[in-house]
């Protein structure tokens, strides 16, 4: 059995590098962007990444249409360690092939001082589990960040985590996964 839940990522914070955990605002583009992604569309419970990027749209939507909402931290983005903040075209400059690396195989080749992969799947498979059990058959949204959405579908759809970085997630997309859930005896 399996629950499928709407994943969408945050909008435009005017940021040009590997953000991760850090709690960057959105631009007013970015709050453009995610209204437009939600219109005409219905959902009956919003879980949330705590980051502001994520969290304070969450709130907007919850509030406008009197939905439950919970913030979870465990669907914060990856934390890229020292490559957190400093923009990719340095990264590839002064550690292209490590970036290649990172891209290639994000299990074997993390970046400095980054969170670990395992680390990183289990907090989100965790919280994915919890928001499907939460659910059972009402229609949940979660909204998070781009590379949890790829490692999430890549789970889902049985593709090695090497394609992460083929997987296109623009601001504010939707993307829908079903996520198995456990059957108690």
């Amino acid at each position: 059995m399996s629950v499928c839940i709407d994943l969408l990522r945050h909008g435009e914070t005017g940021q040009r590098s590997y953000r991760g955990q850090l709690d960057d605002a959105l631009t007013e583009l970015g709050w453009a962007q995610l209204r437009a992604a939600v219109e005409g569309r219905e959902w009956d419970l919003i879980v949330a990444s705590s980051l502001q990027r994520c969290a304070a749209f969450a709130r907007e939507l919850s509030s406008a249409r009197g939905l439950p909402l919970r913030l979870d931290p465990r669907l914060a983005e990856y934390h890229f360690g020292r490559w957190q903040g400093v923009p990719i075209e340095r990264i590839a400059e002064q550690e292209g092939d490590a970036l290649g690396r990172f891209w290639a195989d994000p299990v074997a080749h993390p970046p400095p001082g980054a969170e670990s992969f395992a680390a990183f799947h289990d907090r989100l498979g965790a919280a994915l589990d919890e928001v499907a059990a939460q659910a059972g058959a009402r229609r949940a949204l979660v909204i998070t960040h781009g590379g949890a959405i790829r490692l999430l579908r890549c789970r889902v759809e049985r593709r090695g985590y090497g394609d992460m970085a083929g997987i296109e997630v623009p601001h504010a997309s939707l993307h829908r996964v079903c996520w198995p859930v456990s059957v108690a005896a």
